[in-house]
């Protein structure tokens, strides 16, 4: 009886041993394409979300810290108002500089960067 418990005990073990075990599965970025034409972007529902939650957290961009302010309500104001976005010439935005540069940490994806970079080449639009 003894030997059943050892064994069954060396068994519940091994059991969750290997349960316990996984494997991480990181993709590489999708590749992006800066110069094939742009896609359409919603500022409401893909740059506002992403701004808000990489940038407009504690600390950073919120209402009294750096500008632009980038707070659900107030970003698209922020942003475009407030001279971040080059229109006639996208990449020499102010944004787009920053989140290919210094404050590409914060929004690591190149996806996501596209999506910026797309919006700015549509002329910006509140959509």
């Amino acid at each position: 009886m003894k030997k059943l418990m050892i064994y069954a005990g060396i068994g519940f073990m091994m059991a969750v041993g290997l349960i316990g075990c996984y494997k991480d599965i990181i993709l590489p970025d999708a590749k992006v394409d800066p110069d094939a034409p742009a896609l359409p972007v919603s500022f409401k529902n893909d740059i506002a979300p992403m701004v808000s939650t990489k940038c407009g957290i504690d600390g950073c961009h919120v209402s009294g810290a750096h500008k632009p302010y980038m707070t659900l309500g107030s970003s698209y104001q922020e942003i475009v108002n407030g001279g971040f976005v080059n229109t006639l010439i996208p990449k020499e935005s102010t944004i787009y500089k920053m989140i290919n540069g210094e404050m590409q940490q914060y929004i690591p994806s190149a996806t996501d960067r596209q999506k910026i970079y797309d919006w700015i080449r549509n002329g910006a639009p509140n959509n």
